[in-house]
């Protein structure tokens, strides 16, 4: 049997083998957007199974640079790779959960749902454009808010991140202003604005900053109690950030058609659709060097799928439907092999 203990702290699951000559080392790194629920599917699954993982919450980018120099045995992205690139760095790619980018404030006296935006507005703010709260672009959309003349503070992410490749695209669809002088990626060159890293860091940039603006995943959000902006949506209708709404923005997704699961959730039609949605996603090599850690990482994955839902559900991530979670099975048996040519996720369930 494999004993680890594992350790949660400063964004990092640390599990540390007890028994080191029977321990196969599970290592991940990249993403924040996705960290509250590996972490918990972490600690159900060392509990479950004795069988520890080690995830540095680091960021989209980073994830991608530790997979492709192979120092870790997944990376985890927001931004998914496209299948020229899959290909290229020799790579595998799925979907773990859907979840959705929000914007919070720190406004006196306002509450979540108070405060509604539209993508062009929003897309001003962020471009140093609109710099006070009693605007009228942003008065013209609340008119019952009592908005004062508060400079404008905007937080953003300062490293690489797959949070800002889906706010930035989505702003890029509503905005060709956006599009043309700052683009949609996983960083880059911001207008204005203070920078911070992580999700964690904008959170608690946010919460302390009087008259401030950010993004961050919903359930760091919900976590730090932070005040949500609605959206209106490409249907024009008013949505809030919460499950339901991220299923819709999804509801119309052809995964399995899906060269690489390379699906974008950013402004899909639907009433009810959240318009700044995306899947999180996992990086593997087809042919990994640690075989064995691979087969635990899909293990561990395989596992989640199964029984993680309820876990994803509870921090307002949406799982991946059966139908997906079984085409994502057959591209691991079809492509992750180990050195002779056999199936890893055969040997790993």
């Amino acid at each position: 049997m494999k004993l680890f203990r594992t350790l949660t702290a400063a964004g990092v699951i640390a599990a540390a083998a007890i028994a080191p000559a029977l321990a196969v080392d599970i290592s991940g790194a990249g993403a924040t957007f996705p960290y509250p629920i590996y972490a918990k599917w972490a600690d159900a699954y060392k509990k479950e199974t004795g069988a520890g993982l080690n995830y540095q919450s680091i960021g989209s980018g980073g994830g991608i640079k530790q997979i492709q120099a192979k120092t870790v045995t997944f990376g985890a992205t927001d931004m998914p790779l496209k299948p020229e690139e899959l290909s290229k760095a020799g790579l595998v790619q799925f979907p773990t959960v859907i979840g959705g980018d929000v914007p919070v404030v720190n406004l006196e006296g306002v509450k979540s749902g108070d405060l509604k935006l539209d993508g062009p507005t929003l897309a001003k703010i962020f471009m140093g454009e609109i710099k006070t709260w009693n605007d009228p672009a942003i008065a013209k959309l609340n008119p019952s808010a009592k908005l004062s003349a508060q400079p404008i503070v905007v937080v953003h992410r300062s490293d690489g991140s797959g949070t800002t490749f889906i706010w930035t695209d989505y702003l890029s669809k509503v905005s060709p202003a956006w599009k043309d002088k700052v683009g949609a990626n996983t960083s880059v060159e911001w207008p204005i604005g203070i920078g911070a890293k992580g999700n964690e860091g904008v959170a608690n940039n946010v919460g302390n900053t009087k008259g401030s603006i950010g993004y961050v995943e919903y359930a760091y959000a919900k976590q730090n109690k932070l005040t949500t902006v609605s959206m209106i949506n490409k249907d024009g209708k008013t949505v809030e950030p919460n499950s339901a709404s991220f299923q819709a923005a999804a509801a119309s997704a052809d995964w399995e058609k899906a060269d690489g699961f390379y699906v974008i959730l950013t402004d899909e039609p639907g009433a009810g659709s959240w318009p700044i949605a995306g899947a999180t996603f996992i990086l593997i090599h087809k042919q990994p060097a640690d075989q064995a850690a691979a087969a635990e990482a899909l293990k561990f994955f395989n596992w989640a799928y199964a029984k993680g839902d309820k876990m994803a559900e509870d921090l307002d991530y949406v799982p991946m439907p059966d139908n997906v979670v079984t085409a994502i099975q057959k591209v691991w048996a079809a492509q992750i092999k180990d050195a002779s040519g056999k199936p890893l996720y055969a040997a790993s369930h």
